[in-house]
């Protein structure tokens, strides 16, 4: 049996510009961090006893004799793709999927970890990123951006660039008291709602073009964003310009937010939050909030209802946690 551990993300700044079609004619930018809420893929491989060669337990149970059977198209095709067959796999999360935490990308790069170790291959955090965005942007042929496997298999707290030649990730040079008292100001709260992030991605990324401007400016935010953290300004200007980048985003496209999202972020602000934005490619899941601790029973109150999830940065990536399997899957 193997169990791998695989961080979800949030993205702060640059979401959008880590497009191929944009970073490649513009470069991308973006600033995220991964947190302590995580998925787990446990892979082990299926004795030749049922009428059935293989199980998936995830949101439902799929049973099958035949890779062309399964439904699930990551499952499906990294199971094709790296000739797995006989294998029970499961899938847990902390938190609920397509919520804009990069859910999807963090089961990717999981589920892909779990296969090397299978096997004793060692697979370096670049190349893990690579094999899941392979995964999903070319095999699976799902829109959207790269950002989401990078913060996944890498894990910390970085800065994300990309163009022609392929992406780099650099740590954000933020000392740890700086570190605990950004995580100390924000807030993570959950909608309450969900979306279909490929329909959205679709949309956002039909928009590119006649929004290339915005995107440059939010790329632009992620260069200052890391330099607020990384010097000696007010963290509160990182909440500031959480906003004006959430005021910019939102008018990419009129799928990302909507007037319920609207009226959560306004009462947060009136209730002393700085900044904030919808995490993900929009339409749902969850928000998060930057403002001075004294303001935070305010912003729950004016948020009631609402599910807040208390997190804390991590720097580890994904990881195997376990891994006695004796032959290879």
């Amino acid at each position: 049996m193997i169990i791998t551990k695989t961080p979800f993300r949030m993205s702060f700044f640059g979401g959008g510009t880590d497009f191929e079609d944009f970073y490649r004619q513009h470069g991308g930018t973006v600033l995220s961090a991964t947190f302590d809420k995580y998925c787990y893929v446990t892979l082990r491989s299926l004795p030749p006893f049922f009428d059935y060669r293989s199980e998936f337990a995830y949101s439902r149970i799929e049973r099958v004799r035949e890779i062309d059977e399964i439904e699930h198209p990551a499952i499906r095709e990294a199971m094709r793709h790296y000739g797995v067959e006989h294998v029970r796999l499961t899938y847990e999360a902390d938190l609920p999927a397509r919520t804009g935490l990069g859910t999807s990308s963090s089961f990717a790069v999981g589920l892909i970890h779990g296969i090397h170790a299978s096997r004793k291959e060692v697979c370096d955090k670049a190349a893990l990123a690579e094999e899941a965005i392979h995964l999903e942007r070319v095999l699976c042929r799902e829109c959207g951006g790269v950002q989401d496997q990078i913060a996944a298999a890498f894990g910390g707290f970085n800065r994300i660039d990309l163009d022609g030649d392929g992406f780099r990730v650099t740590p954000v040079a933020i000392t740890p008291e700086r570190k605990q008292a950004l995580q100390d100001r924000l807030m993570l709260f959950f909608t309450g709602f969900s979306r279909f992030s490929a329909e959205l991605q679709t949309a956002h990324q039909s928009a590119l073009e006649k929004k290339t401007a915005d995107l440059l400016a939010m790329k632009e935010m992620a260069s200052t964003a890391q330099a607020i953290l990384e010097g000696t300004a007010s963290l509160d200007d990182f909440g500031r310009l959480l906003h004006e980048a959430w005021q910019i985003k939102r008018g990419i496209t009129d799928r990302i937010s909507n007037s319920a999202i609207d009226t959560l972020y306004e009462r947060a602000v009136a209730a002393g939050a700085l900044g904030g934005k919808l995490l993900g490619a929009g339409g749902g899941g969850f928000l998060l909030f930057y403002a001075p601790e004294e303001r935070h029973p305010a912003i729950r109150a004016a948020l009631g209802g609402l599910i807040e999830v208390p997190f804390a940065f991590e720097h580890e990536g994904s990881t195997v946690l376990f891994n006695n399997q004796t032959d290879s899957i």
